[in-house]
């Protein structure tokens, strides 16, 4: 926690200030060797404390009241941000085949998405055949309309129940209906144009898209705007993007005679 401590010759006031500023702090409960923090996701453990509010205590406080503010303080450290409990844009839906399954990589997670003509929705699945491994994302989609495995033919639905062993003797236990064989299927939906998901495919979060629907931006969808989407890959991590794009100081200078900013004549 950042503390500040200042004098004041004011005989009136107290002699000290200490200012609460907002911390976070974080907890890593994977091995230091992966690629932090520009993948934060690799590490599904990996939390950030709710920013607290900023608070201002002076020598007059009563140390009953000091010592409960930081006990509460302390407390607050229990609460943490789940990276997987949250929304993320997958593509922009003007970018997606419905003929083909496609690969992505989201915080972490390898995914594939592919349209389900059946169900007439965009899905999204573990990138990972249960059967060995292989990535569907390299697969098909059959006749039926279902998701096929590009190595020994197993098909599965929007639902990611698996359709059909080919290997499997017809007279013999239905084993694609087996839980094993199942694929792990996200929470997914379009919204704005563009495809969300939802990166915990537990039975507990089956219903957030109603419950807890992706962010909303009413003027891309408003015809009176003109919207752009593209898609860019930088050899760098979020991070660094994100820092950058939020220090707007840097554009007339960084980006000088490329972006046009207003002139400020009183400088």
């Amino acid at each position: 926690m950042a503390t500040f401590t200042m004098s004041t010759l004011h005989p009136r006031l107290p002699r000290f200030n200490r200012l609460h500023f907002p911390t976070r702090s974080f907890s890593l409960n994977r091995p230091s060797s992966l690629p932090l923090p520009s993948s934060p996701a690799l590490w599904s453990q990996t939390q950030f404390s709710t920013p607290r509010e900023t608070r201002v205590y002076t020598s007059m406080t009563a140390p009953t009241e000091l010592a409960a503010e930081e006990s509460a303080e302390r407390g607050d450290d229990n609460e943490k941000y789940d990276w997987y409990s949250q929304w993320y844009a997958v593509a922009p839906v003007c970018d997606l085949d419905k003929r083909a399954p496609h690969g992505k990589r989201i915080v972490g997670l390898d995914v594939v998405v592919w349209w389900d003509r059946n169900e007439a929705q965009w899905k999204v699945f573990d990138d990972s055949c249960p059967h060995r491994l292989a990535p569907l994302s390299e697969g098909r989609i059959d006749g039926k309309g279902r998701l096929q495995c590009v190595y020994h033919g197993w098909c599965f639905n929007g639902a990611g129940a698996c359709q059909l062993i080919p290997q499997a003797p017809p007279d013999g236990p239905p084993v694609h209906t087996f839980k094993k064989a199942c694929v792990a299927s996200y929470p997914c939906t379009v919204q704005n144009q563009i495809l969300w998901f939802w990166a915990n495919s537990d039975p507990e979060y089956r219903d957030i898209v109603t419950t807890k629907p992706p962010p909303y931006i009413a003027e891309l969808d408003d015809p009176s705007f003109t919207c752009t989407m593209g898609n860019r890959d930088i050899p760098y991590g979020y991070e660094v993007l994100i820092e950058n794009l939020m220090d707007p100081a840097h554009v007339r200078y960084a980006h000088y005679g490329i972006m046009r900013v207003p002139e400020n004549k009183n400088r």
